[in-house]
């Protein structure tokens, strides 16, 4: 599929506007145009709009090259290793990101310009914009890799004006989703809750990092410490995984095995859900008259937990870094539209346009008390405790056995233990055959 080049610099309304004088019309003129290769995704849009006002702000020229999300990877992958980078800014999933760090094929954004600070209200996203080369580990004590861009994560979805006839409360626990879920469920016109359980390139496990992770289980033993010991297949594992299914056959839908995002999504707006985790970015559909049936009955929350654990949405994040091998005078431009796109000013500007703020400074700003914006005051409270699930270059190797493992457990093929036992040894052997220090835990019985 031919990716789309978008370079619109179309006229904006005042009110749309910011007063960045110290960028209007200044040196970023003077720097040449760069192009991003991107991916087609619910909250492009947005971003393609942010990219406008920063050309009409500042006069500068940016060029997107807008693929697919396998063809966006491709397209990096190629660049990067070619004499000479197509690409200047790249737009790294969080799935991705690892190998572009561990690979070298990212220079680091203060050794281009050693006076660029990152804003202190900047997410940094369970510090993935930083990578320590040595100890190969993401940690503020390694270089500033890249700007966070878009800080996906997922969130509760639920039918408020269904809580409010039933009398029911926000759910905190898992035991009081799956309370409210059963409440809700009266198939086949409502189901209680609709899952994610298709496999694909990151889908099924995606949705559920939140559950095993809010149940205080995890992959590994200790990422950060470069400790790959699998703790996949442990109680923790076993409870989650088995809540999971459970909520899908019993107050979710009988096709939970073969939905993916797009399903998920329809089932809530059409009405038909009383609730879905989902990732953040869908919640404009949710108020879209052309889209919704549900407009304004739809609230937002923190992932549930158990007792004792914080909520732990899994990161779902893009991250923009600047390419190595591009000239350097097309590295200090794309220095210059972070240095602006991170402005608390362009970040509410961005969040007015549909974006999710990568900047706590917008989600203090008055809109997200506007009803509108009632998602953003959950997004902050969550995205302190956001789970980077992965911080080596392989993942997408662990994605993979999780996707088609995760996804035999949901259809009943097999039992959650044989899905967790299974996964782990192949998991395991992953990292083994990679030379990471791992070990696994006894096999569940």
């Amino acid at each position: 599929m031919k990716s789309i080049i978008l370079n619109r610099r179309a006229a904006l309304g005042a009110g749309a506007m910011l007063a960045l004088g110290a960028y209007s019309a200044r040196a970023q003129s003077k720097l040449p145009p760069i192009t991003i290769v991107i991916n087609q995704s619910p909250w492009f849009a947005s971003f393609r709009q942010t990219v406008e006002l920063y050309e009409k702000e500042t006069g500068a020229k940016v060029n997107l090259d807008v693929n697919p999300f396998a063809g966006s990877l491709e397209k990096q992958r190629n660049s990067v290793r070619a004499a000479s980078g197509q690409y200047d800014v790249l737009i790294m999933n969080s799935g991705w990101f690892a190998e572009m760090y561990a690979g070298g094929f990212v220079e680091a954004i203060t050794d281009i310009d050693p006076g660029f600070k990152l804003d202190k209200d900047v997410y940094t996203l369970g510090d993935t914009v930083y990578y320590d080369p040595a100890k190969k580990v993401m940690t503020p004590a390694g270089k500033l890799m890249s700007m966070p861009i878009s800080p996906l994560i997922p969130l509760l979805y639920y039918r408020g004006d269904l809580y409010k006839r039933d009398g029911l409360k926000t759910p905190e626990t898992f035991a009081e989703l799956e309370a409210n879920a059963r409440k809700l469920h009266s198939p086949p016109k409502m189901f209680g809750i609709v899952q994610r359980g298709a496999r694909g390139p990151h889908t099924v496990a995606y949705d559920f990092y939140p559950y095993l992770y809010g149940h205080g289980g995890g992959i590994f033993k200790d990422q950060a410490a470069a400790d790959y010991s699998v703790t996949l297949n442990d109680e923790k594992g076993r409870a989650a995984l088995d809540y999971y299914i459970r909520l899908a056959r019993e107050a979710g839908h009988p096709k939970t095995a073969a939905f993916d995002q797009t399903e998920v999504i329809q089932q809530m707006v059409t009405g038909q859900a009383g609730h879905i985790m989902m990732v953040i970015a869908a919640w404009s559909q949710m108020d879209d008259p052309t889209k919704s049936a549900v407009v304004d009955k739809v609230e937002f929350a923190p992932t549930p937990h158990v007792a004792g654990v914080p909520t732990s949405p899994g990161l779902g994040h893009w991250l923009g870094g600047i390419s190595k091998n591009v000239p350097d005078d097309r590295k200090r431009a794309a220095v210059e539209f972070f240095r602006w796109f991170q402005t608390a000013q362009a970040q509410t500007a961005s969040a007015k346009l549909g974006a999710i703020p990568i900047s706590a400074a917008a989600y203090r700003d008055p809109i997200s008390e506007e009803r509108r914006f009632r998602w953003m005051k959950p997004m902050a409270d969550s995205l302190k405790h956001a789970v980077n699930i992965y911080q080596f270059p392989e993942a997408s190797e662990v994605i993979a056995i999780l996707e088609l493992g995760l996804n035999r457990a949901i259809a009943g093929e097999i039992t959650s233990v044989a899905a967790l036992n299974g996964m782990a040894d192949e998991i395991h052997a992953v990292m083994a055959k990679h030379n990471y220090k791992t070990g696994k835990a006894a096999p569940l019985k």
